[in-house]
């Protein structure tokens, strides 16, 4: 993710108070991935945000584990999870990278990314990273804003954004490039769930080999 957390930290009280852009996709999204979860499991939600995903996940598992690079956003993350006595999740801070050590190789059931592999610097080490985490068997399920399906010219536009702190970095990604890429790291048996999102929306559903 963008190394900078000053950028998510001053956007994080604004961003709780949002309405989900798409509300129903979301739900079908969570109910593929609940699908997929047992009680038993213990599942990482990296890029957590203010912890919605998370908190919907936790009746589903034995554990969840939220991850976030701004403070900001992890503080409101644990007041929700305070005020809907939710006792099963627990948010960590700190980037996605190697300095990340609260878990070992081949641990955990689960690793969720929405709406965070477009903003990671390096999307080869990030999925590396994420298979590496995942015990043999386990899922992999995220959701990417993918620009490169789109023919309006994202690149000029972010990049005037970023000039006046209004946008992270952003890659512009098609979905074939993310397939490859995920395919690549190791992972398989890829599906595309119709979940009613957006056309560039890729929400993949992919496992470790057992």
């Amino acid at each position: 993710m963008t190394a900078d957390p000053a950028f998510w930290n001053n956007l994080a009280e604004k961003y709780s108070r949002q309405p989900l852009a798409d509300p129903d996709s979301f739900e079908r999204k969570i109910a593929v991935t609940t699908s997929r979860m047992t009680s038993r499991d213990v599942v990482l939600d990296i890029g957590c945000g203010t912890g919605s995903l998370a908190l919907r996940l936790a009746p589903s598992a034995a554990h969840i584990h939220g991850l976030d690079l701004s403070s900001e956003m992890i503080r409101i993350a644990n007041g929700k999870a305070r005020a809907q006595q939710i006792d099963n999740v627990t948010f960590h801070t700190g980037p996605f990278d190697d300095s990340f050590t609260a878990f070992e190789a081949e641990s955990l059931d689960g690793i969720c990314a929405y709406s965070l592999l477009h903003l990671v610097d390096d999307l080869p080490a990030a999925l590396g990273r994420i298979y590496r985490l995942l015990k043999p068997g386990g899922f992999f399920i995220s959701s990417t804003v993918c620009l490169g399906e789109s023919w309006v010219p994202y690149g000029p536009i972010l990049q005037v954004m970023r000039w006046f702190g209004k946008a992270p970095p952003v890659k512009i990604l098609p979905k074939a490039a993310l397939e490859n890429e995920l395919r690549r790291t190791g992972f398989i048996d890829l599906l595309q769930p119709d979940v009613g999102a957006k056309p560039i929306i890729a929400f993949i559903v992919a496992a470790k080999p057992r």
